[in-house]
């Protein structure tokens, strides 16, 4: 089976670990301040949870969730991350991440920015449209009738694949929207933002995006 390496554990990183492991997946998780401070959230997850440093996190894990604040994604463990698959949960706040030019005139995508980091990883965007409480709560068998879609990009169809079979085990449906350069498709502002789709109702709200200036 499958292990799952988490990089931020806040609310993101915490309930795709609960989904997970209701799906049968081992987990790894990590946060910038130690292992040691995990304890009672690994308590909470049961057998199949582990706590280790954000390195040792990544280099476990075959499925790389990487779910820390924008502005400290400089801070991930590039090398551990090398060849892996990894999925980007990221939105850009600039209140909370300080502006980034890149980002500010559209010239990159919060994913490619992760995608520049670490050059030789397979990054996939996905989980940065749900709610983080709403994803255990939302997850249905495949076939459920309108089973919510969640938006996956990037680069590599081999880890596009790896994530859509990692989302239908834990419940969700995949709509791919592209390559990761698309990816500010379903970020914040957008119609997709936040919003409970089956996959017709966000292949029908794809077209329609247009890009919003980020304030």
């Amino acid at each position: 089976m499958t292990t799952i390496g988490i990089i931020g554990a806040g609310r993101i990183g915490s309930n795709v670990a609960r989904a997970a492991i209701a799906a049968g997946y081992d987990v790894v998780l990590s946060n910038s301040r130690g292992p040691a401070t995990l304890g009672s959230l690994i308590e909470d997850l049961g057998d199949r949870a582990s706590a280790a440093a954000p390195a040792d996190a990544a280099e476990r894990g075959d499925l790389i969730l990487i779910a820390v604040p924008l502005g400290r994604i400089d801070q991930i463990p590039a090398e551990q991350l090398e060849g892996k698959v990894v999925m980007d949960a990221n939105n850009y706040y600039p209140q909370r991440d300080g502006r980034i030019a890149s980002l500010d005139d559209d010239t990159r995508t919060t994913s490619q920015l992760l995608q520049d980091l670490v050059p030789s990883a397979r990054v996939v965007k996905t989980f940065n449209n749900i709610y983080a409480h709403e994803i255990p709560a939302d997850a249905s068998p495949a076939g459920t009738a309108n089973r919510r879609a969640l938006p996956i990009a990037g680069d590599d169809r081999a880890a596009k694949d790896a994530v859509t079979a990692f989302l239908d085990a834990i419940g969700f449906d995949a709509v791919d929207v592209g390559p990761l350069a698309e990816s500010w498709r379903v970020e914040r502002d957008t119609p997709a933002y936040g919003k409970r789709t089956t996959r017709a109702e966000l292949e029908a709200i794809l077209p329609t995006v247009e890009r919003v200036k980020q304030v």
